[in-house]
């Protein structure tokens, strides 16, 4: 299993730090790293909620006997599902590399910010479909821009940060 994770690691790194000259007067490396791991996943989280809500749930609610969750919810909820476990991978093990702190303690800081991450999620959706009735991917893609920069400076600054020894 540690060859497999050297690989897929070695293999991302390789990919990603090919195109590094390219952006390399505009940015240091981690965060060009940052920018490509969570452009990737972001592209998928949004592919992701465009299938599911249109294809999966078909622009229909979900009904639990205590609770109707509107198919712009549930639809993100599922390509959180996804892009959780690969976003934590990605900034591991890619972007975050220089850290003494333990897996456990990221993986439970990265949960505590990825909640926010959700609840900004869950408010501008709620605020951009059901209050302003703005079409759900366009509005999406736009509480993606917002939580983007929380996320990446509370990753940096909270999660990932190098210990200061």
């Amino acid at each position: 299993m540690r060859k497999l994770h050297d690989y897929i690691r070695g293999l991302i790194l390789s990919v990603v730090d090919l195109f590094y000259p390219l952006f390399r007067n505009l940015m240091p490396l981690q965060t060009f790293r940052y920018a490509a791991c969570g452009g990737f996943n972001t592209l998928l989280d949004i592919s992701l909620f465009f299938v599911s809500y249109n294809y999966i749930l078909k622009k229909t609610p979900i009904h639990l006997s205590f609770l109707t969750i509107g198919p712009h919810i549930a639809a993100f909820l599922i390509g959180f599902s996804i892009t959780f476990p690969i976003g934590f991978y990605l900034s591991r093990y890619v972007v975050f590399q220089q850290t003494s702190v333990a897996k456990s303690e990221q993986l439970r800081k990265y949960f505590m910010v990825v909640f926010g991450c959700l609840l900004l999620n869950y408010g501008f959706l709620k605020l951009f479909v059901d209050v302003f009735g703005w079409y759900p991917t366009p509005s999406k893609v736009f509480t993606t821009v917002f939580v983007v920069a929380f996320s990446y400076l509370s990753q940096k600054n909270y999660t990932f940060k190098p210990s200061s020894n």
